[in-house]
């Protein structure tokens, strides 16, 4: 399949001389339309026992200080037998629209299926959220191996572990699997007695439902979200289209789910904020004082909802259109036999008495045909998906050759570029232009002509992926050399390009099942050949096996306690561990068949390359 290209973004400036000795380095992005394998990064984790059985799960790596992906609360038993992986490469499945991660993405299993977990249990996730907001709230997402997903509040988001004071989501589980602390739109639940109700919503006061008795013959539950529109998103849309210059505002769009099963026998008052055009002055209005339609008002301690006065000198030719969305029809709809009214303070109110998950009010400055304004809508759902960001890709003062890439929103670049050049980084190459990229979307870095990386934890033929997460650092360090450091650096043939490959979420999504399948298959086929390894080794042999491979002493310990009787079943399960610390683009029988060499054991190198290459095969 060919690529299909969504922008390309190319600096056109030629590198510092001293950089790849002249070599010219463009940013590209395109889309990439290709099977990646997924990665999943294992990591060894040590056991810290503190007070209250409460226990620090920390990844050991020589090269980087220790990352802490959670504290668990359990028995010390149990505590030993949980084996935790941090899965960053999944988070693209994971997240859905409309959610931030901002936590690692992490497994949690239980490495002896006879052993009966004492649930429940306390789990608690570092993280870190740069924005909150009123309207958005911390969750804990729970996945299993499919990634099917449900959500749990925190205890608590705030903590004092290992005697360090964090942010921490909290949690209760009764069950393992994957977890990640996740940024989403607030929901509130409420009850509507049969005798009415009036309230504000807690996430922004200025939004008011006001249910009279007997809207509906029994208590129903109801649930309420909204989402804000930021109004640079609606002056980015009003540039791309004439037609929608007539669009002076809009209120947020605002999700609320009633039962379908109970008809509305009375209408729903609603209020919602949507300020005035701010180009003309109206007679006889007072300065108005409120902030802009994404800001909070905190929640009044009354709950009577008073109507809006009409002003006097409203201009004539200004409308206010409400448009609604009904998940039977799967579209937006303009209610126009819904009448509109103006208050103070930028408020508007109508009522409405039938199902409609969600709506939102538009300010129009002048007629604007109906088609026009539930494409507009369409539009700018789609587009609050979509964060602008730009590839940062600099070089070390110092060493030219040793280089940062890093994907960051357009609104942070400023700081962003300032944090690069304290810490000695600078360009050619200039940051790329901006473009969108939804959360969870990912580049994959691939370099041409005369540069290439060294020393790369991944596949170079797969090129390198950052995933983009917008409360989250995408960062990769690289450094760069010439393929060819003797040829002629006049010619156009040696300089270099780093070029990005867009991969959206369909196709992220279309990519899983077969690339998992893919995975699944080659396990079972390398699992035969490491037992018939292991079958093969005695134990002196497979403890210096175990040194070369640096498996921890506590790991071949803990394994011998499992298994007392059985060595072979020892060796196998170790070289199991082994394995799934690797990263699934690395070449296992290569990496063992070196350890195998080292130990003196050569005749079992051919045997493994050929068991190894029939096992492919099948």
């Amino acid at each position: 399949m060919p690529l299909l290209p969504v922008m390309r973004c190319y600096s056109h400036l030629e590198t510092n001389v001293h950089l790849f000795h002249g070599c010219l380095c463009n940013i590209v992005v395109d889309t990439l339309v290709a099977t990646l394998v997924y990665k999943i990064q294992s990591v060894h984790f040590a056991l810290v026992p503190v007070e209250g059985f409460e226990m620090l799960l920390a990844e050991l790596n020589a090269e980087s200080d220790p990352q802490i992906p959670c504290y668990v609360t359990a028995p010390f038993m149990i505590i030993q037998k949980l084996i935790c992986r941090i899965i960053n490469d999944r988070s693209s499945l994971v997240i859905y629209d409309g959610e931030e991660l901002v936590s690692n993405v992490i497994s949690i299993q239980c490495s002896d299926s006879r052993i009966k977990i004492p649930f429940p249990i306390r789990i608690a996730i570092p993280f870190t959220a740069s924005y909150r907001g009123h309207y958005r709230e911390i969750m804990v997402k729970v996945s299993d191996g499919s990634l099917c997903s449900s959500y749990m509040s925190p205890i608590s988001l705030e903590g004092i572990y290992d005697g360090h004071k964090g942010t921490y989501a909290e949690i209760k589980v009764y069950k393992l699997g994957i977890f990640s602390v996740v940024s989403c739109l607030k929901k509130e639940r409420f009850t509507v007695p049969k005798k009415g109700l009036a309230l504000k919503l807690s996430m922004d006061g200025r939004i008011a439902l006001n249910y009279l008795p007997g809207t509906f013959s029994a208590p129903v539950i109801v649930q309420s979200k909204v989402q804000p529109i930021d109004t640079t998103l609606l002056s980015t849309l009003k540039a791309r289209q004439d037609v929608y210059h007539s669009i002076v505002s809009t209120s947020p769009i605002v999700h609320i789910t009633h039962p379908s099963t109970q008809q509305f026998r009375k209408s729903i008052a609603i209020i919602v904020p949507c300020p005035p055009n701010p180009d003309k002055k109206r007679l006889g209005d007072e300065t108005d004082h409120g902030r802009a339609a994404t800001a909070m008002v905190h929640r009044s301690s009354s709950h009577r909802i008073r109507a809006p006065v009409k002003k006097h000198g409203e201009p004539a030719n200004e409308s206010l259109k409400l448009l609604g969305f009904k998940c039977r029809d799967e579209q937006w709809f303009l209610m126009d036999a819904i009448t509109v009214k103006n208050g103070q303070n930028g408020l508007v109110e109508f009522e409405i008495a039938e199902h409609v998950e969600r709506f939102i009010v538009l300010r129009l400055s002048s007629s604007v045909d109906s088609s026009y304004l539930v494409s507009f809508i369409q539009e700018l759902e789609e587009a609050i998906q979509f964060t602008m960001v730009n590839i940062v890709m600099y070089h070390r003062r110092d060493n030219f050759h040793k280089a940062v890439v890093q994907l960051v929103p357009s609104k942070d670049s400023p700081w962003e570029l300032a944090k690069l050049r304290e810490k000695g980084y600078r360009g050619p190459p200039e940051p790329s232009e901006e473009f969108p990229m939804r959360e969870g979307e990912q580049l994959i870095l691939k370099f041409s002509g005369n540069i290439k990386s060294l020393g790369n934890e991944g596949d170079v033929t797969q090129g390198y992926q950052l995933i983009f997460h917008s409360q989250r650092k995408t960062r990769l360090e690289l450094e760069l050399n010439e393929v060819d450091e003797f040829g002629n650096y006049c010619s156009p043939h040696y300089k270099g390009m780093a070029i990005f490959y867009k991969v959206t979420k369909e196709e992220l999504t279309k990519q899983w099942d077969g690339a998992d399948n893919a995975v699944e298959s080659q396990q079972r086929m390398s699992d035969n050949v490491l037992y018939w390894v292991a079958s093969e080794l005695s134990e002196e042999d497979a403890l210096l096996l175990f040194t070369s491979l640096r498996i921890r002493r506590s790991a071949i310990q803990l394994v011998k306690l499992t298994n007392p009787d059985d060595l072979t079943h020892q060796i196998f399960k170790l070289l199991s561990m082994w394995k799934k610390s690797l990263p699934t683009s690395a070449d296992k029988q290569r990496l063992l068949s070196r350890h195998l060499n080292k130990c003196s054991r050569q005749d079992l190198v051919e045997d493994l390359q050929s068991k190894w290459k029939i096992g492919e095969e099948k």
